[in-house]
């Protein structure tokens, strides 16, 4: 005879255990992580958008009890030397590129509609800013600041007569003399 087969029965699964406050205590450390982190940053990095050291963040230096002699004594600080004064074959090589281009901006504005031209004319006070960053040799030195001032100037009164919409010809030829005084000067 066969055996009797055991009879089958459903029953519910018992519940896993719940882990409320394990998982609670894990977000809890994760925010106080992010806490310190936000303290630390916040503490440990310079305040005022200046990343240059002050004055006030040089060590100071502390009194010792050791004798000092005179063989001793610290240095005295000294500035750094200023930069050597470019030759004037130096500082066309550095300007030249500026002065070049200036003429053909120049001749650009003089084709273009307005706002093409107006373009171009901040493209040319941007130069003329970089051309009165540049340090001349000392023996062109007011003569190039002189020349720089005027070129400026002319660019502002070209960029008016754009706007403005009037004949832009004279404006050009100013500057467009200004460039060429520029020029000269350096030996371009």
């Amino acid at each position: 005879m066969s055996e009797p087969s055991p009879e089958l029965r459903w029953a519910p699964i018992e519940p896993k255990p719940r882990n409320r406050g394990r998982i609670w205590l894990i977000v809890g450390l994760a925010i106080a992580g992010l806490a310190i982190l936000g303290a630390l940053v916040f503490f440990l990095l310079p305040h005022g958008g200046s990343l240059e050291p002050r004055a006030s963040d040089s060590p100071r230096p502390t009194a010792t009890a050791s004798p000092s002699s005179p063989a001793e004594e610290p240095t005295p600080q000294t500035t750094p030397p200023s930069p050597a004064d470019p030759t004037v074959d130096t500082f066309r090589e550095q300007v030249g590129g500026w002065l070049s281009d200036a003429p053909q901006g120049l001749d650009i504005v003089s084709e273009s509609n307005p706002d093409d031209a107006l373009a171009v004319v901040d493209s040319l006070q941007q130069d003329a800013r970089r051309l009165s960053d540049a340090p001349p040799p000392s023996s062109i030195d007011q003569k190039w600041r002189d020349g720089v001032m005027a070129y400026s100037q002319r660019l502002t009164e070209l960029r008016a007569a754009i706007l403005s919409e009037s004949d832009t010809a004279d404006s050009v030829g100013a500057a467009r003399a200004a460039v060429q005084d520029l020029q000269s000067l350096v030996g371009l």
